[in-house]
Formats: structure tokens, C-alpha cells, sequence
């Protein structure tokens, strides 16, 4: 099946308050997912959202991930290899930062067929500013309702 996901992380302060927000969207289905967490960084709210997102599809699915973080798009697509390779420790041998999501990044790719593509944030990209939308209202504890459901009862004309 081929999937499409759109993801993005907030942080209010980097560190402090940060949501995070995902949309995986099938041929038929769309899925929201967000969460929260009280002292975090903005690129851990975007690596949440990448791994909480990838929970969501199968080995057998055609995925692609649209994010708006070169953190996270260059992390998982050129360094991740060289730092497991390294011990997750960085090119000036210093421990990788986020280690413990880069490991569960890691772990939510293996078998998938992965297609990562960075998008322009706040550019009129419905997917990514939908995810935005998501990701600071959690980040501002006003958790926004999410939607699961048929595609074309979704709201927000991603595709």
C-alpha cells in the first residue's frame, strides 16, 4: 500500500514545553497522532514525530515522509549509518545528541521501504501545515483533536 506521512515537532523555549504531530495518510484512511511532552527540544519533537508516525505502516508499504526538519531528513539519510558505525559517537567523537530517538528511528525503519523528503516549512503545504498545527497546539497543552477516518471525509485536502 502506499503511504504518505507528513510530520512536525514544536518546542516552546528549545528546551521546554513541545508537541509533536503527524499525519499518515493511505489510499482510503487518515490518521492524526500528537503528543506532548513537558521539557524537550525541538528536534526531539520532530524525531517523535517521524518514529510515532512510522509505528503506523507496514514492511510491505510504499511509505514517504515529508518533514520539514533537515535534522531529521539528513540525520536518518547520510549520518545515522556513520554514527552506529562510530559507536553513536559524531565525526569530533562526541556523543550523538538525541541518541535515544536515533535508535528508535533506527529501529521503526528497518524493512520499510522509505522514501524521506524535506518540504519547506510554513509554505502552504497542507500536510506539513496541518502537522504544524498539531505539533504547537500539544506543545501549548491545547491538545487539538484529531482525526481517524475515511479519506474523503477529511477535512484538510492534503492529496
Amino acid at each position: 500500500m502506499k503511504i504518505t506521512i507528513f510530520t512536525d515537532g514544536s518546542s516552546r523555549g528549545n528546551p521546554g514545553p513541545g508537541g509533536w504531530g503527524a499525519i499518515v495518510l493511505s489510499e482510503s484512511t487518515v490518521t492524526e497522532l500528537g503528543g506532548r511532552e513537558d521539557m524537550t527540544t525541538n528536534n526531539r519533537m520532530e524525531l517523535r514525530s517521524a518514529i510515532e508516525a512510522l509505528k503506523n505502516v507496514k514492511e510491505d508499504d510504499d511509505v514517504i515522509v515529508n518533514a520539514d526538519s533537515e535534522y531529521v531528513i539528513k540525520g536518518i539519510t547520510l549520518w545515522i549509518q556513520g554514527w552506529i558505525n562510530k559507536g553513536w559517537k559524531t565525526a569530533s567523537k562526541k556523543p550523538v545528541l538525541n541518541q535515544d530517538l536515533w535508535k528508535e528511528l533506527s529501529e521503526v525503519t528497518k524493512n520499510k521501504n522509505i522514501k524521506w523528503q524535506v518540504v519547506a516549512g510554513h509554505a502552504g503545504i497542507v500536510g506539513n501545515e496541518r502537522a504544524d498545527v498539531i505539533a504547537t497546539s500539544f506543545a501549548d497543552n491545547n491538545s487539538e483533536k484529531l482525526y481517524k477516518g475515511p479519506i474523503d471525509a477529511y477535512t484538510h485536502k492534503i492529496v
